[in-house]
């Protein structure tokens, strides 16, 4: 693989043609914009060891792809896209692929505030932790505890926050303070298999497996002071909450109908591409609009869940210091989502162009004045939430001008895996992380010894590496850095 460095930070592989076989026949594709890798030594070589590097230059292939086919800081192998890339298509011609979004649709993170401070906490945390477990499902297969019916459930894809909202699970600060207000308005519940529905039903309200989490967290260092003021961050030792979760089976079932009905439109439509995981269709098809109001459903689902975990921790801190959320100042200083597709307005040669805008594991960064942005965020930018592992720390960011340019507003999304899960397991024993990270101050509990095996911090890249390349370049400009004193894992 031809891999040029270009400039601090960046490398890039050049426009050329790949070959690949398909249905047993070697054909020829040509990519039809450079790849561009925000990367520094460590990182690249972390890259280099599974298929990104190939994947990203698939992506390059998709027609009507724009400027270039990015890998970010974190990224690694997954399904078509790899992990930490960035797309963006002509919105009216260019290709429009599910890989690109990947099976947990919306999934994301959101950091909350306190006016604890570690001393009020520390002692305390194996209970609060224990409270949280018993309010908030988690775990592989985990089912949520509301008792929805089907047209509720419907509500819930269509209208995503505002749903909770309306049913007394959310504050006017929590739309205010989401991307997106929560809500992807071109959803249509009734396109939603059934398949899908009665998957979902069961899950809202759980924080599911994997990587999954909801971390008690400490601020560690505040590198921009006026600025995590206006975010609510005043001191160290402060304690913030995250959480990180998504669509669970929603998601992956909708993501499982969607390619079956475009891999067959692909054959209609003619379109060829190096990988079949990167089945697409152009965006003005009937099949891509489907796709774009099942996944709109989707991500309405994913921030919905969300909230509904975050009004059951909410209530749980109430339960454990008597005190409510104005009291505990226990708000929200903004949810992003990672994976996902938005049609966006982005220039490119000075000309301004709507995009489909693929989010794989990466997450939206607008810079300060962006029409996007709350008003109260205007001035300083977007927040971009950057968690890492259970067993280092998680960034809280904002988006810098520099990002429209290089990444389509976007940024890392975590740190990145290095190894899978599977070899994960193989590798660390749950119970002996759980000890390790008792030592330094870290309480988890976990669903099973496996998940914390699967989600060791040694299975990840450096965080503080991860976050670094984005702030070098210019995407975002560091905050603060939060470290994990209780976690709770699916």
């Amino acid at each position: 693989m031809n891999v040029n460095k270009i400039a601090d930070n960046i490398y890039e592989i050049p426009k050329k043609a790949l070959m690949a076989r398909i249905e047993g026949k070697i054909e020829k594709f040509q990519m039809e914009v450079p790849v561009h890798i925000y990367a520094n030594e460590y990182i690249l070589e972390k890259i280099k060891n599974d298929r990104t590097l190939d994947q990203i230059s698939n992506v390059a292939c998709l027609p009507g792809i724009q400027k270039h086919a990015i890998a970010l800081s974190d990224a690694h192998q997954g399904y078509g896209f790899c992990i930490g890339g960035v797309a963006g298509t002509d919105a009216e011609t260019g290709m429009i692929s599910p890989g690109g979004v990947g099976y947990d649709i919306n999934c994301g993170v959101r950091l909350l505030r306190t006016n604890l401070q570690l001393t009020e906490v520390e002692k305390s945390i194996p209970e609060l932790l224990d409270t949280i477990f018993r309010k908030i499902p988690s775990g592989l297969g985990s089912k949520g505890k509301l008792n929805i019916s089907y047209p509720d459930l419907d509500q819930v894809l269509d209208n995503g926050l505002n749903w909770a909202f309306d049913n007394g699970y959310a504050i006017k600060e929590d739309i205010k303070h989401c991307e997106e207000n929560g809500f992807l308005n071109n959803a249509d519940s009734s396109l939603i298999s059934h398949k899908a529905k009665q998957r979902a039903i069961k899950q809202l309200g759980s924080l599911g497996s994997g990587n999954h989490f909801l971390e008690i967290q400490k601020v560690d260092t505040i590198y921009n002071e006026p600025i995590a003021k206006k975010l609510g961050i005043t001191e160290k030792n402060q304690i913030t909450v995250m959480i990180h979760t998504g669509s669970r089976a929603l998601g992956h079932q909708v993501c499982t109908d969607s390619l079956r009905n475009i891999e067959q439109a692909m054959k209609k439509y003619n379109i060829k591409v190096p990988d079949r995981e990167l089945a697409c269709v152009p965006a003005d098809t009937p099949e891509a609009v489907k796709y774009l109001k099942n996944m709109a459903c989707a991500a309405n689902f994913g921030f919905s869940n969300r909230q509904l975990i975050t009004h059951w921790l909410r209530e749980s801190f109430h339960e454990h210091f008597k005190k409510g959320i104005d009291d505990l100042d226990f708000n929200l200083i903004y949810g992003v989502c990672h994976n996902i597709l938005k049609i966006e307005d982005h220039k490119i040669d000075g000309k301004k162009i709507k995009l489909n805008v693929h989010r794989k594991g990466a997450t939206r960064a607008f810079p300060p004045e962006h029409p996007d942005l709350p008003s109260d965020y205007k001035s300083i930018g977007q927040p971009a939430l950057i968690p890492g592992t259970m067993g280092s720390a998680s960034y809280l960011c904002v988006g810098k001008s520099k990002a429209m340019d290089l990444s389509f507003g976007s940024t890392a999304h975590g740190s990145g895996r290095v190894m899978s899960r599977s070899k994960a397991t193989k590798s660390y024993w749950g119970s002996k992380i759980q000890e390790d990270l008792k030592e330094k101050g870290i309480i988890v509990k976990a669903a099973s010894p496996q998940v914390i095996a699967e989600e060791a911090p040694g299975a990840y890249k450096d965080i503080d590496q991860v976050v670094q390349v984005s702030h070098d370049l210019g995407i975002v400009e560091k905050i603060v850095r939060l470290v994990p004193i209780g976690v709770v894992k699916g």
